[in-house]
């Protein structure tokens, strides 16, 4: 019973998760795959965390409190979010089925969760039902929550960097570290700031704040999940440096060699990119393109050589 308790939150959100990717379901294989990796992660993150609170009770032992915020900020947040950032970046930055702004999010949820997984079957059995069921409203949702903003960013990472927007890219893969593990670190603090005090009062005002701040991370990630998925868009780098970024319905569907018919840029079958026959320079901001409109600017394909004078090239900008 406690097993299933450990993990049927874990279960739950991964479907949720899953089932909001409506625009290209990912591989099941590479899914698990994360999954798992994400598990492993547990390893580097507890012995960092075991050195990391040696370390801090020779220097801050006599100051508990600041030594619990400090713990939580600079070595449980950053132990775990940096091996689950480093299993997303190795398993997913390459891979030819991240071609969606959403698919960021499934990723990292799955490898976030698998971390969450080993950790709260070992919290669970090591304190039993009371903690299987606080866990299931508190620190599941908060490592998805931790993910939907790794993920976040991630995606906005991949796209600058699909754009060749070279500053775009070090800030969106800089935040896709940070932000998790600010979030994180916060969340841990305020919990071990609270357990250390020997004020009832201060304590049950920690307490408070921390139910306010779980509560706002949750609407957030919430809200990103939503949006994310409402506003998927496909990134894909095509030959001689085409890039296109289009929303799928406009394409329409294509035949295969293999015989199947797809209406997305790989096929589902054999994992074939889409044919391209036809490429065209944007008039508007220069950017090479090879659909319907340009994926920079959204300027539509001319159908004859433009003449109009409000479509003299512009710099790129190069924004997302």
């Amino acid at each position: 019973m406690l097993f299933a308790l450990a993990l049927i939150p874990v279960l739950a959100l991964l479907v949720f998760i899953y089932l909001k990717d409506k625009s290209e379901k990912e591989p099941i294989g590479l899914l698990i795959g994360l999954f798992f990796a994400g598990m492993a992660t547990s390893i580097t993150a507890i012995i960092a965390e075991l050195i990391g609170e040696v370390v801090l009770e020779l220097v801050l032992g006599y100051f508990p409190v600041i030594k619990a915020i400090v713990l939580a900020m600079l070595v449980v947040g950053p132990a775990e979010e940096l091996g689950k950032y480093l299993v997303l970046r190795l398993i997913t930055w390459k891979n030819k089925h991240f071609n969606y702004s959403y698919d960021a999010i499934v990723y990292a949820v799955f490898a976030s969760l698998g971390f969450a997984a080993i950790e709260n079957v070992g919290y669970v059995f090591s304190n039993g039902l009371s903690t299987a069921i606080l866990r299931m409203f508190t620190a599941i949702p908060g490592h998805a929550a931790f993910a939907v903003l790794m993920g976040f960013f991630y995606s906005k990472a991949k796209y600058a960097y699909v754009t060749k927007n070279k500053s775009g890219y070090r800030m969106f893969n800089a935040l896709t570290m940070i932000v998790p593990i600010v979030g994180h670190g916060i969340y841990d603090a305020i919990v071990f700031a609270a357990r250390e005090m020997n004020n009832d009062a201060l304590a049950g005002l920690g307490l408070l704040l921390w139910i306010g701040y779980v509560a706002a991370l949750f609407v957030v990630a919430f809200i990103l999940v939503i949006k994310s998925s409402k506003n998927d868009f496909c990134i894909v780098t095509l030959p001689d440096n085409a890039q296109t970024i289009y929303k799928p319905q406009v394409i329409g569907s294509w035949a295969c060699s293999c015989g199947t018919t797809n209406y997305f840029n790989f096929c589902s079958q054999c994992g074939k990119q889409r044919p391209v026959s036809t490429q065209w320079t944007c008039p508007r901001c220069g950017m090479v393109s090879a659909y319907n409109f340009c994926g920079n600017c959204g300027c539509q394909k001319p159908v004859t050589p433009v003449t109009d004078p409000s479509y003299a090239p512009t710099p790129n900008p190069g924004t997302l």
